[in-house]
């Protein structure tokens, strides 16, 4: 073939395969997609806003600490990634990812804990205790103000459509779906409370409620229990999906963490 016919068909070629990938990684996003932080009180604003009397900077203060302690034959965190934890700016923003080594995709909380088991010479932190926590929201928050930008991966393509079909799927007594709520009628009231878009930009967040700092699978569980579902377990591949799913959802809101929520 000549080179002068071959070029549009390439050209052709190309667009076909652009045009599938773009099918196949089909998000549907609330227009416009704005943060959670929209929605809330001005007071629950202003907290939020205020490093010093945002309660979630105590875990960060945590976790900066745990970035830089030693133990014997255990190298710190800061040894590989920098005292001020200059070397994860911007980590936050683009996981949930896909681990070359394990084959599988993987958010913050457990690449921490596969720096701790692989590299660190430690114990895995059980999710949702208060070191991994404090170590999630310091590293998260070194990417504050970062747009979410995790890509689509072929690799995790089945991740993904788990974590569709879970926010899509009604479930529990009250027969609800996640887009129910924040696709179908965020900017409404509930109980109160207006409902937001459903996105995860501000976790690990303090929610008054708990009176405490929490992980987004934690809110998860909320979520399900409010519907009155079986929750999953903290860390579960549902979880981790779903997490996937609305990270690509949220693409472009920038990172709140530690935020500070109902």
């Amino acid at each position: 073939m000549k080179a002068w016919l071959a070029l549009p068909l390439l050209c052709w070629l190309a667009a076909c395969a652009r045009s599938e990938t773009s099918h196949d990684f089909a998000v549907e996003r609330p227009e416009p997609a704005v943060s959670g932080t929209t929605f809330l009180t001005p007071e629950t604003q202003a907290l939020q806003e205020d490093d010093f009397a945002n309660p979630g900077y105590l875990w960060v203060d945590r976790g900066a600490a745990l970035f830089l302690a030693t133990m014997p034959d255990s190298p710190s965190c800061a040894s590989c990634h920098g005292e001020d934890g200059g070397g994860l700016i911007g980590a936050a923003a683009i996981h949930p990812k896909w681990d070359e080594i394990d084959s599988k995709l993987v958010n913050l909380e457990g690449r921490i804990n596969e720096c701790r088991t692989r590299r660190q010479h430690r114990d895995a932190l059980d999710y949702e205790s208060d070191d991994l926590l404090a170590l999630t929201t310091y590293i998260t928050n070194l990417s504050k103000e970062m747009p979410l930008s995790v890509e689509p991966d072929p690799r995790a393509k089945a991740a993904l459509e788990i974590g569709k079909a879970y926010f899509n799927t009604r479930r529990g007594q009250f027969n609800l779906s996640c887009s129910n709520c924040h696709t179908e009628n965020w900017g409404q009231t509930l109980r109160g409370d207006t409902i937001s878009q459903g996105h995860g930009n501000a976790f690990p967040a303090y929610r008054l409620e708990w009176q405490s700092i929490g992980s987004l699978h934690r809110r998860f569980q909320d979520c399900d229990t409010g519907v009155r579902a079986q929750p999953h377990a903290l860390g579960s591949e549902t979880y981790l999906a779903l997490e996937y799913y609305l990270a690509i959802r949220g693409a472009n809101i920038p990172i709140e963490a530690p935020g500070v929520r109902r």
